[in-house]
C-alpha cells in the first residue's frame, strides 16, 4: 500500500486519541491560545406590509442572554454566555462559552423607536416597523366606466 494510500486512510478513519488530545489541539491549533466558541445562529429576514421581521434560531438561551443595540441605522445582536457547573467531582471537564454577534443595516424607513423583540420556543423575533409616512398604502381598484 503506497504511502498516499495510507494518508488518505487517516484521513478517513478518525484516531483513538483525537478525543484524548482534542483540548490541546484546540488550544494550540493556529497560534489561537484558549479561543473562545464562536457561533452565529441561522437568521432569516421576512418583509410584511408594516415593516419586517428578524427571526434568529438560537435554543437554549434565556431572553435576558441578549443584547441588541441600534447605533445609527445598524442593528447589533450580540450574547455571550459562560455556563458553569457547581459539581466538582469531575476528572475532566470542558468549559463551556459561546458567543455570537450579528449585524445588519437598516433601511431608512424603519422607525428605530419602535423596534421590538420576543424570544420564545428557542426564536428570538425583531420586530422592525416602518416609519407612518413611508408605510406602503393598500393598492387601490379602480372599476372601469
Amino acid at each position: 500500500m503506497s504511502t498516499q494510500a495510507l494518508s488518505k486512510l487517516g484521513e478517513r478513519m478518525p484516531s483513538v486519541f483525537d478525543d484524548f488530545f482534542k483540548p490541546w489541539n484546540e488550544w494550540f491549533d493556529n497560534g489561537n491560545f484558549l479561543r473562545r466558541k464562536m457561533n452565529v445562529p441561522a437568521v432569516n429576514i421576512t418583509e410584511q406590509k408594516d415593516g419586517y421581521q428578524v427571526s434568529l434560531a438560537v435554543p437554549g438561551m434565556k431572553k435576558d442572554d441578549f443584547k441588541i443595540a441600534v447605533d445609527g441605522n445598524m442593528l447589533t445582536i450580540s450574547s455571550e454566555k459562560e455556563e458553569s457547573s457547581e459539581d466538582e467531582k469531575f476528572t475532566r471537564k470542558e468549559y463551556s462559552y459561546s458567543s455570537f454577534s450579528r449585524s445588519f443595516t437598516l433601511p431608512e424607513e424603519i422607525s428605530k423607536d419602535k423596534i421590538d423583540a420576543k424570544y420564545e420556543d428557542g426564536v428570538l423575533k425583531i420586530s422592525l416597523p416602518r416609519r407612518e409616512e413611508v408605510k406602503k398604502p393598500a393598492a387601490k381598484q379602480i372599476a372601469v366606466k
